[in-house]
């Protein structure tokens, strides 16, 4: 398929995450800062009628390195529940779209929410509360950059760029966004620095994640960030060379354990051009 379109959809991350409250509906209500990183799916559109995933993540560790779905991890499956799929029908639009997936899946870094995004972008979507509709990230990558956000997503104040580095890791398992809540209504707010009130339920919903935490935090002599809901861990680094070494220094602490993720080191980035 030619494309007409070639559209970036990049991950964000979730620098710090307070739940503010629960509406009758069972949303819950947040105050979180967001980033946009250079961690980026592709999206190819021309003319037709449907969805292709070509699946791209890399993952490397004792296992062995490799491109596409790992055992444990989360597939992306190309049907009607895939959020491509519902922005172009919240769009009224139809496309044909190869999506090539470089963010993992299950990972807490938005890969679902930017790819429906960067179609809203496509099909000239700029309302906030219609992009709400499709999940809490999709009005943030929808505008990128850095963002306070509130509500249930759809309330966006901009904060000035950063000049930051982060390395991320994915473990090879997703975690369920619904399930982290539900326990999060369980136990409360609490785990880690403190800066991610989910943290502590994701642990609790997903005992593997404390495992890769241990780990990081060894390696790192620091303790890594959850990135929203889960599953991969981070760090804020100065600049690209900290980076660089603490991703190389994790990548080896992963082979020696045993271990296998998606590891990558990215930048911050700014928001889309109106």
């Amino acid at each position: 398929m030619p494309a007409l379109h070639r559209l970036a959809a990049p991950a964000k991350l979730t620098r710090s995450l307070a739940v503010t409250g629960r509406r009758g509906d069972g949303y819950h209500l947040l105050r979180a800062e967001m980033v946009a990183v250079d961690l980026a799916d592709e999206l190819e559109i021309g003319e037709g009628d449907r969805l292709e995933v070509v699946d791209e993540v890399a993952w490397t560790g004792a296992a062995g390195g490799g491109i596409g779905h790992p055992p444990g991890g989360l597939p992306v499956a190309a049907g009607p529940d895939n959020l491509v799929a519902r922005a172009l029908a919240l769009a009224g639009r139809q496309a044909a779209v190869v999506l090539r997936k470089r963010i993992p899946a299950g990972a807490g870094l938005g890969g679902g929410s930017s790819d429906a995004a960067a179609v809203l972008r496509w099909a000239g979507v700029t309302d906030l509360d219609l992009a709400a509709r499709l999940g809490a990230d999709v009005p943030f990558c929808l505008v990128g950059g850095r963002a306070v956000v509130t509500g249930v997503g759809e309330r966006l104040d901009p904060l000035p760029p950063l000049e930051e580095a982060y390395v991320v890791v994915t473990p090879p398992f997703g975690v369920s966004t619904a399930a982290v809540y539900g326990v999060f209504d369980e136990v409360g707010p609490g785990g880690g620095d403190g800066s991610n009130d989910l943290e502590l339920a994701a642990c609790t919903a997903e005992p593997r994640l404390g495992r890769w935490r241990a780990l990081l935090e060894g390696v790192a002599g620091r303790a890594p960030r959850l990135a929203g809901s889960g599953a991969s861990w981070f760090f804020p680094c100065g600049g690209d060379d900290e980076a660089a070494t603490l991703r190389d220094d994790i990548g080896r602490a992963m082979a020696a354990e045993g271990e296998r993720a998606a590891l990558s080191s990215c930048k911050a980035v700014g928001p889309w051009a109106p």
